[in-house]
């Protein structure tokens, strides 16, 4: 099914949840994960120091750990309101990372999205088209009105990604998360409203090739 574009309007605040169907980007296909996934996303980016050590929960130590999570996530997708993607490479068919909405507010109609790479596609800039892609779907699909982020500020890399699909760092919060190491992490904290989205955006490409619901 391809897609059409829902623009917010006056007095229109409410999400369209709208479950996580599958995206199409120019090099990738975001998906749902499925159960068979599970040894992917642990040797990809969950067992991996480099990647897990921004997260709060630390990398895990076996692929039991991962296949309780995987299946987890895939006993959620029932619900509409539960958006988390596995981003997969088109031409190879391999699982890279993931990428996700969550903390919808119901009162504000905002939420957070978060995305993590395995450490071997990083700086090939699959991110940035995951994010691009997804923070387009929350717009203009779903009518979020504020999408937000954050990254540890040792990690500027992620920033990067944040700035360059029009996020506006908005600060940086003291000890924010402790990791599994028990250490603190400042995290610098950005922004997107979906009014200044749209301005920027209106007349530019579409980051999207198709949505199937």
């Amino acid at each position: 099914m391809f897609f059409t574009i829902n623009k917010r309007v006056e007095g229109d605040y409410m999400i369209k949840y709208m479950g996580t169907p599958t995206i199409e980007t120019e090099r990738l296909i975001l998906r749902k994960l499925d159960l068979t996934d599970a040894k992917s996303v642990y040797d990809h980016w969950l067992s991996d120091e480099r990647v897990m050590d921004n997260l709060i929960k630390g990398a895990h130590k076996s692929i039991s750990e991962t296949n309780m999570r995987v299946a987890e996530i895939v006993s959620n997708y029932e619900k509409q309101d539960f958006c988390y993607w596995g981003i997969q490479l088109k031409e190879s068919g391999v699982l890279i990372g993931c990428i996700d909405f969550y903390n919808f507010d119901m009162l504000t109609e905002n939420c957070n999205v978060g995305y993590s790479l395995g450490f071997h596609w990083w700086n090939k800039g699959y991110g940035t088209e995951a994010l691009k892609a997804i923070v387009e779907f929350g717009f203009k699909q779903m009518n979020i009105h504020k999408i937000s982020a954050a990254h540890n500020t040792d990690n500027p890399a992620s920033g990067v990604i944040m700035a360059k699909v029009g996020m506006k760092q908005e600060g940086t919060i003291k000890h924010m998360i402790r990791n599994a190491k028990k250490l603190y992490k400042d995290c610098a904290v950005y922004g997107l409203l979906h009014e200044d989205y749209i301005k920027n955006n209106d007349n530019i490409q579409s980051n999207i090739l198709k949505i199937v619901f």
